[in-house]
């Protein structure tokens, strides 16, 4: 379980909110806090995990930094959220890449990619890479399709797998059963809270951040990042199903659903990402958890690459470019994957599990 340290800081911190309640309309925490009248382990590992990070209670607290109570949430609850995703990451032997996590994730990108380039160009005859390949087929002729596809289910599964053990760890502890999670009323009220980024919007006028004044900016680049992965993630999904279902062939026509799919998708990671990596850079630092910033470029990183590299794929398909491309998108992506269960990505699922957890509680 998380340090004993950063759950006592959470607790007094909390203790100090519950009394004073100024913050109380700010955010999911704030009610959900109210309806304690002390706190448990398992009380802040679930609110820390609730908390969008805003930072809105920071600048309107009268105890914050240099107050002596030194009352600083988003700072407090990034440590424990940290070290709730090393705690129940699943297997539980590789929770410890949370520590350093940009330097475990970029390593794990680089590995993936050489692999990928290099075992290409290394069992590939070199002019069959660099030629122009066109129409259904024409990846496979760089790569073959059983080794392109068995490699990405492989990787792709193990992460699905460690992200559903590592969500059911989590959703034990903060002691829900795991068929709360699909509760129709309170996994409806979480999913519209996720999808509009409800949280980061301020009552309207947006979250304190980077700084003390109200933006709606990285909502508005949260949502480009988000609805960017999952517009890819769905066109990864359709082609599968063109595949296996319809036995078309890809690539695919630039209008189909799969490639129009994508590119939105690639669109959205490409603009979203340098974003929010703007706005960090922006930030001030004294509400934020410096420790984790690593992880949170890291994660930047990757999809903007994957997005970029999509495009860039997509653009140059049908040149003596495509399989170097392809390569280099495919190393990309295999390194994206391989570590969703030990990076950023895993905030969704647990940020999504408290909200269930908060829809529920309100209607008690």
């Amino acid at each position: 379980m998380p340090a004993t340290e950063t759950l006592e800081e959470a607790k007094r911190l909390m203790g100090i909110c519950n009394a004073c309640r100024y913050c109380e309309g700010y955010c999911a925490v704030f009610p959900a806090m109210t309806k304690r009248l002390s706190f448990t382990d398992v009380d802040v590992e679930y609110m820390a995990n609730l908390c969008h990070g805003c930072q809105g209670c920071y600048y309107a607290c009268q105890y914050a930094p240099p107050h002596e109570f030194n009352v600083n949430i988003p700072k407090a609850f990034s440590e424990l959220r940290a070290e709730t995703y090393r705690d129940y990451a699943w297997p539980a032997g590789l929770g410890g890449m949370f520590r350093a996590n940009g330097k475990w994730v970029m390593g794990l990108l680089v590995v993936a990619l050489v692999a990928v380039v290099g075992l290409t160009f290394a069992l590939q005859d070199p002019a069959v890479v660099k030629g122009v390949h066109t129409g259904p087929g024409a990846f496979y002729k760089v790569i073959p399709y059983e080794v392109m596809v068995w490699t990405a289910a492989a990787v792709f599964g193990y992460a699905v797998l460690a992200f559903v053990m590592g969500l059911v760890n989590f959703q034990r502890r903060i002691g829900g059963k795991v068929g709360d999670l699909v509760k129709p009323k309170a996994l409806a009220r979480a999913l519209h809270d996720a999808a509009t980024l409800r949280y980061m919007g301020g009552a309207g006028h947006g979250c304190n951040y980077p700084d003390e004044g109200y933006s709606m900016g990285r909502r508005v680049f949260h949502q480009f990042t988000m609805w960017g992965f999952l517009l890819c993630f769905a066109s990864t999904s359709v082609a599968t199903i063109y595949d296996h279902v319809f036995g078309w062939i890809a690539p695919y026509d630039y209008l189909s659903i799969p490639v129009v799919l994508g590119t939105l998708g690639g669109i959205g990671l490409v603009i979203g990402t340098p974003g929010l990596m703007w706005l960090k850079i922006k930030a001030d630092k004294t509400p934020m958890d410096r420790k984790r910033i690593g992880m949170d470029v890291a994660f930047l990183v990757l999809l903007f690459l994957t997005g970029l590299t999509g495009l860039v794929l997509l653009a140059f398909r049908e040149t003596t470019a495509m399989g170097t491309l392809l390569a280099i998108h495919l190393g990309i992506v295999l390194g994206l994957f391989a570590t969703f269960p030990y990076g950023k990505m895993v905030h969704a699922l647990y940020r999504l599990a408290a909200l269930i957890k908060f829809a529920d509680e309100r209607d008690k």
